[in-house]
């Protein structure tokens, strides 16, 4: 099983205090594009299905990024990937499906359903718009969405 955490890209500032409103910017509309594009050619990402937080921002995210890699399935919203939801979970709920998922959310319940997967107790914060691949429970690596860069993911 291959797992591919997400976390959102760039978002317009809250509005009256509307955070589940805020929507991705032209900035984070690119970025989102480019990490998808990018998984596509140097990774041939093919997904068996998107899961990501119902807030906006998440959700415009998965949808970018799964057009980008050529994923034509429906993107489901997981109210377990909301802020400040528990990984437990959200993490059997992928599990089962088995195949390759792209999971969309927020910091830092994105890092701890990481932490979660990979039985660690902790992981890296995630940049808005950084991918990382666990495979199997076991960290592969990471792309970096400000320089496009693949690295080796290390967590203690």
């Amino acid at each position: 099983m291959q797992i591919y955490l997400i976390r959102h890209t760039h978002a317009s500032e809250a509005l009256s205090g509307r955070d589940e409103h805020r929507y991705l910017t032209a900035t984070g509309r690119r970025v989102a594009r480019a990490v998808g594009h990018k998984l596509a050619v140097d990774k041939s990402v093919s997904l068996d299905a998107v899961f990501t937080s119902p807030l906006v921002r998440a959700v415009q995210t998965a949808e970018l990024v799964a057009d980008a890699v050529g994923y034509t399935g429906e993107v489901t919203a997981m109210p377990g990937l909301m802020p400040g939801s528990h990984p437990r979970a959200t993490a059997q709920a992928i599990a089962a499906l088995g195949g390759a998922v792209a999971v969309v959310g927020h910091e830092p319940t994105i890092g701890a359903l990481g932490a979660y997967l990979a039985g660690s107790p902790g992981f890296p914060p995630f940049r808005k718009g950084q991918v990382c691949l666990i495979e199997r429970g076991q960290p592969m690596w990471t792309l970096l969405p400000d320089v496009l860069e693949f690295e080796r993911l290390l967590i203690g």
